[in-house]
């Protein structure tokens, strides 16, 4: 891989590939060397891609694959409370603090896939390709996801 391509894979796609790892393990530190790990493959790997989608799909399923290697590991039970990381954010309303908060209250298998959803705007049977899953579990998760956040913030 030519060193002006991997550059431009970088610049594109690594504010993706940290907000999925970011969701995976709600931890920035541990975010930034899930990214250096997934660049690191991407340039060991040299793939050939057929396309810009191509390289974002490979890329986001490196960072998938890798931030679930983090969360397996022995030693990832150090955590920033969620409250002091959503303070350093600056969100600008109280109603934007509270969806954050409560995104990031669930559990890792609904939040992933909703962040994929929602926020990187593929379709269930891509969310389902990227994270390991039958499109049937990825609708599942997406519907429990969405009924969990309405509990959540109605009872606010």
């Amino acid at each position: 891989m030519e060193e002006q391509e991997f550059t431009g894979y970088v610049r594109e796609y690594t504010d993706a590939v940290y907000r999925v790892a970011f969701h995976a393990c709600k931890n920035p530190a541990d975010s930034q060397d899930i990214v250096q790990n997934v660049f690191l493959r991407l340039y060991r790997a040299s793939p050939t891609f057929e396309s810009k989608e191509h390289a974002r799909r490979w890329l986001l399923r490196v960072a998938v694959n890798e931030s679930r290697r983090l969360v397996c590991s022995p030693w990832f039970h150090r955590r920033v409370p969620l409250e002091e990381y959503a303070q350093s954010l600056g969100m600008e309303s109280p109603q934007e603090t509270g969806l954050f908060q409560a995104v990031m209250g669930l559990p890792k298998k609904y939040r992933v896939p909703l962040y994929l959803y929602y926020y990187e705007g593929y379709p269930v049977k891509e969310v389902a390709a990227l994270c390991g899953l039958k499109e049937s579990t990825a609708q599942t998760r997406l519907q429990r996801a969405r009924e969990r956040l309405k509990k959540e913030l109605s009872d606010d």
